[in-house]
């Protein structure tokens, strides 16, 4: 794998420009396969292509809010301005849905993703994500670094480093996440090599190289209709139209065939291997080959896609907005969480039983429920904590069984009364 990387004399022309130090200039990387891998090829794979619409779409459906932490607990803090940015709009021109699938997509693909925190003052009243694409790293002949954003009408802005959200992916540094490009070369650059033989035998009808010979040599002329006759041919259009095999022409294959290559065994291969490097279950993704479709098997790798894909994602985003967007006095009394239960709302069964299961250990109040499913609060007893038994209040349990004693004991004295 080899990456192409600018030299010094061009380096220092391209920040003279107005373009620095940024990776998508040779975001580009060569494989063993002799194909070269970039941010646009890796997507037009469909298994990376929807590895990375999974992840990032389902974390975006997921509602994120700011808490405050209380003596009675936590709750949400709707009063804080960071809470409308992260829960509802982070600038005037996006929603927190759209804004967290940029989000997640870039660390996916790029390792790292940025956003510029809109200020007024000392206080953040937006963020404005930032394409990797546009933004480069550049640093002044006094050493100071500040990063530099081209606008889709190709103006450049220059935005200090204290103003820059960044939120890196998988690291090896601890600071900047790893390129997908340069990591992953090997692997894209097979399953693209693939494609295109898949493309190539399909283009051919399904037929390998094939090498016409005559007797006798030819002239141009006659080279020249011999090629245009046989390329009427060729492809799979044109399969099944009858050969005429004309002045001592003869047809050999010098190519391998489709089954001798194993075409369709690697093309499933690279599937099990893009989805291998996202860490999605296959069948999440459509690739449903050696694995069952229903069952006990698919809900255990459900729950691994929750536990060991969707929850490092979501835990790292946590851990950035409470470092960076927050002030130091308000990081031990605010923090930013996920709702991982929005998953459930579109499984009915599984939300039902798990409201039951949290009403009637008395977890959840019954109006906490109605609040998730956006209904009003009914206030009296369904804001009161139950459990199971006989669901009765958790404080009146006591009560009701010194009730039932006295009743029980006022019973067996009238009964003793008029037997007497």
């Amino acid at each position: 794998m080899k990456a192409k990387k600018p030299s010094r004399v061009r380096a220092a022309i391209l920040t003279l420009l107005g373009v620095g130090e940024n990776d998508h200039l040779w975001a580009e990387a060569s494989s063993a396969t002799g194909v070269a891998v970039t941010n646009e090829r890796i997507l037009q794979l469909s298994a990376a292509w929807a590895c990375t619409r999974l992840i990032s779409e389902t974390i975006a459906t997921l509602p994120l809010s700011l808490y405050e932490k209380t003596s009675a607990g936590k709750q949400v803090a709707s009063q804080h301005p960071l809470h409308f940015i992260l829960h509802d709009q982070p600038n005037s021109d996006t929603v927190s849905s759209v804004f967290l699938e940029s989000l997640v997509a870039s660390m996916l693909l790029r390792g790292n993703a940025r956003s510029e925190k809109l200020m007024v003052g000392d206080r953040i009243v937006g963020l404005d994500f930032l394409h990797p694409d546009r933004l480069s790293k550049v640093t002044d002949y006094q050493g100071h670094t500040k990063w530099r954003y081209r606008e889709a009408n190709n103006k450049t802005r220059d935005i200090p480093a204290d103003r820059i959200w960044h939120v890196p992916g998988f690291s090896l540094d601890g600071k900047n996440g790893v390129s997908v490009i340069h990591h992953g070369a090997e692997v894209f650059g097979a399953a693209i090599a693939a494609e295109r033989a898949a493309n190539s035998t399909w283009k051919n009808g399904l037929h390998p190289t094939t090498a016409w010979s005559y007797p006798e040599k030819l002239q141009p002329d006659q080279r020249k209709d011999a090629r245009a006759a046989i390329k009427k041919l060729s492809g799979s259009v044109n399969a099944g139209d009858p050969v005429i095999i004309e002045a001592g022409m003869d047809v050999k294959v010098i190519g391998i065939n489709p089954n001798d290559a194993q075409l369709l065994e690697s093309r499933a291969f690279g599937v099990e291997e893009v989805c291998r490097w996202f860490r999605v279950p296959p069948f999440m993704v459509g690739h449903s080959e050696k694995s069952t479709s229903w069952g006990t098997g698919i809900e255990q790798q459900m729950i691994g896609f929750l536990t060991f894909t969707l929850g490092p994602w979501i835990r790292r985003i946590e851990q950035y907005i409470n470092k960076d967007l927050l002030s130091p006095g308000d990081r031990s009394r605010y923090y930013a969480k996920f709702a991982v239960e929005g998953l459930l709302r579109s499984d009915s069964a599984a939300r039902a039983a798990f409201y039951s299961a949290m009403v009637n250990n008395g977890i959840f109040t019954r109006d906490e429920i109605r609040e998730l499913e956006d209904r009003p609060p009914m206030g009296g007893n369904a804001a009161v904590l139950t459990v199971q038994t006989a669901l009765a209040p958790l404080d009146s349990l006591g009560k009701t069984t010194d009730s039932n004693a006295a009743r029980a004991a006022l019973q067996n004295w009238l009964n003793s009364s008029q037997e007497d």
